[in-house]
């Protein structure tokens, strides 16, 4: 995993100064939202940064030191404020349209892996129904991701949502259900017994 340290004011990465990078290697293979890097910045008094990253499932940590021939003069620093100001609004939209990216396609990842772990209890019924319903609303939102209209993701991920709860919903109702018949033919079979205190 690679891990970048960057220096300014600006929302994006991008627009901002590279100070360095390093690697956080020998993690093992998991899926994606699993890992959970712990990053941490200290800034010494003399101005020198150091930049720590942990992994918190193997404890594996890897750190770099950014020293102050790297610092910034006044007057850059003033301009990327002064930048940063002035493309507020842009880079406030560029954010809200990757976290909006990001959402769909982070739904769309844990709603498939969702289907294939249930895909037996998914099989009949009201489920089957509804698994229909949230690969149609799935199929829309990658067509969605596929292109640049911000608006359309958005939506395709509220559908996605929707119909992915009512999926989940439907599961749960279906083992419930299965739950409820199986305890219904466990107490058919009970008899009372009459308890004997011994002396």
């Amino acid at each position: 995993m690679q891990i970048q340290a960057y220096q300014g004011e600006r929302e994006m990465a991008a627009y901002n100064k590279k100070l360095g990078m390093f690697e956080l290697t020998g993690l093992p293979p998991a899926p994606r939202g699993i890992p959970q890097i712990e990053v941490t910045f200290d800034i010494d008094a003399n101005g020198i940064v150091h930049v720590s990253a942990k992994d918190l499932g193997t404890g594996k940590e890897q750190s770099m030191t950014i020293t102050g021939g790297s610092a910034l003069s006044k007057e850059e620093i003033e301009r990327m404020m002064s930048d940063a100001e002035s493309h507020a609004e842009e880079d406030r939209a560029r954010k809200e349209e990757a976290e909006i990216r990001n959402a769909g396609d982070s739904l769309m990842y844990s709603t498939e892996k969702f289907i294939k772990d249930n895909e037996e209890k998914l099989s009949t019924g009201d489920a089957l129904e509804k698994k229909t319903e949230t690969e149609a609303a799935l199929a829309e939102l990658k067509t969605a991701l596929g292109g640049s209209n911000y608006e359309m993701i958005k939506s395709a991920t509220e559908k996605a949502a929707t119909v992915s709860q009512a999926l989940g919903a439907a599961l749960y109702a279906g083992a419930a259900a299965e739950g409820e018949g199986q305890q219904t033919a466990t107490e058919d079979g009970v008899e009372d017994a009459e308890v004997i205190e011994e002396a």
